[in-house]
């Protein structure tokens, strides 16, 4: 995306421009990384709404880019050269737009860029934590190792989605069946056993008037039931991309029922690993954290790893600050930090908490795909008998009353 920004230099003159960056986050990163102090910053590009349904099919998949990276972790830890390596994946690759990005990434490197800077500029491939990452470990000089951890996790993460998938399909068909029969039922043949009942003037079931109402509506109304429907879903979608809404949203994400454990825990992993990366390649502790707090990929957990950042820095142990946000980071976390602390051995104990968040994710998620099914399909279960009891019920009743 292009920006236009106003910003000031150094020595207070007013500098007003355009950048291409991913988003408003990176834009600021570099204009400030060239020394300018950002006054406004804005979008110059118009986006229209059919934006996102057209970049759904212009787009990297998730698993063309694990075997990139695995690929890329791979040459790079056996010391090949950056060029080489991107003109080896780039006849390696197979996604024509991922081959290109490799393409443009080599020509970019060749012409002085950073691999961050130059992953930066492909448009959305590569995602913020992906970027940040590199970009710490250009600072640390472990290019090797972040690419390790990014594949491993590319992989993981492709190991959960494949399981969630797996433990999805047989209901979301179920489900759809499920749709497709009470739309069947509702709109065709409630309407048409209606005036039976209404002759006999017997009084129906609750759930059997409601149902009857709902037919008719439907069968009168269902051109603005789909425009309202629709129009709802494009209004939440927009306002989940604007900043607001990414916050509510990652709000809510740690904060609903069961599944805010697991992501809870699945940020604290990333915490813990990144930061442990970074200490290794011998970052100072505060500023450890401040990178780290950009790989979160969630808003909330940026914001307290950067107060959490700022209490280091005035004098805290980051113990006793992980303690002070139990909340989203339990006793455990700032227990094994403050073992880390006192024995020097930070870096090592924010290892064992990455695996042990790693090993917790991995067991939340199988419990959480076990249940899914059996869930889900006694939920439709209940749902088909209230629908059918609904037909059955005043039909028995009339033919009792026969």
């Amino acid at each position: 995306m292009k920006f236009k920004y106003n910003a000031r230099t150094q020595q207070g003159e007013l500098q007003t421009g355009f950048v291409e960056a991913l988003n408003r986050e990176s834009a600021t990163n570099i204009l400030t990384g060239h020394g300018l102090f950002v006054l406004s910053l804005e979008s110059s590009e118009k986006r229209h709404w059919y934006d996102s349904f057209l970049g759904f099919f212009d787009r990297v998949k998730f698993l063309d880019l694990m075997v990139f990276t695995r690929q890329f972790a791979t040459l790079m830890e056996s010391k090949v050269p950056l060029n080489t390596v991107l003109k080896t994946l780039h006849k390696q690759t197979n996604n024509p737009i991922l081959k290109e990005a490799v393409f443009q990434i080599s020509s970019d490197i060749s012409a002085g860029l950073s691999l961050s800077q130059a992953m930066e500029r492909q448009g959305g491939i590569f995602s913020e934590f992906y970027l940040n990452m590199i970009r710490s470990a250009e600072i640390t000089g472990r290019l090797e190792e972040a690419a390790k951890f990014l594949a491993d996790y590319l992989e993981k993460e492709s190991i959960w989605k494949s399981k969630i998938r797996s433990a999805m399909i047989y209901p979301i068909i179920v489900i759809v069946m499920f749709i497709a029969v009470a739309g069947i039922m509702v709109v065709v043949v409630f309407p048409q056993i209606a005036p039976v009942f209404e002759e006999t003037g017997m009084d129906l079931p609750m759930l059997t008037k409601i149902l009857l109402g709902s037919g008719n509506f439907l069968v009168q109304w269902w051109w603005a039931v789909f425009l309202v429907l629709a129009v709802f879903i494009f209004v939440i979608a927009d306002y989940f991309h604007t900043p607001e809404g990414e916050a509510v949203f990652d709000e809510l994400s740690v904060k609903v029922p069961i599944l805010g454990n697991l992501f809870k825990k699945l940020y604290i992993s990333r915490f813990a690993e990144s930061t442990n990366i970074l200490i290794k390649g011998g970052i100072p502790i505060t500023q450890a954290i401040g990178i780290s707090a950009n790989t979160m990929g969630n808003v909330v957990y940026k914001d307290v790893l950067l107060e959490i950042a700022e209490g280091v820095r005035g004098g805290k142990l980051l113990s006793e600050l992980l303690a002070e946000n139990e909340y989203y980071f339990p006793i455990l976390v700032s227990q094994m930090v403050a073992i880390g602390e006192g024995t020097g051995r930070l870096d090592s104990i924010l290892s064992k908490i990455s695996e042990f968040y790693t090993r917790e994710v991995s067991d939340a998620l199988n419990n959480l795909v076990e249940l899914i099914q059996p869930l889900l399909i006694a939920g439709i279960g209940v749902l088909i008998g209230l629908l059918f009891a609904s037909i059955l019920i005043p039909i028995y009743n009339l033919a009792q009353a026969f």
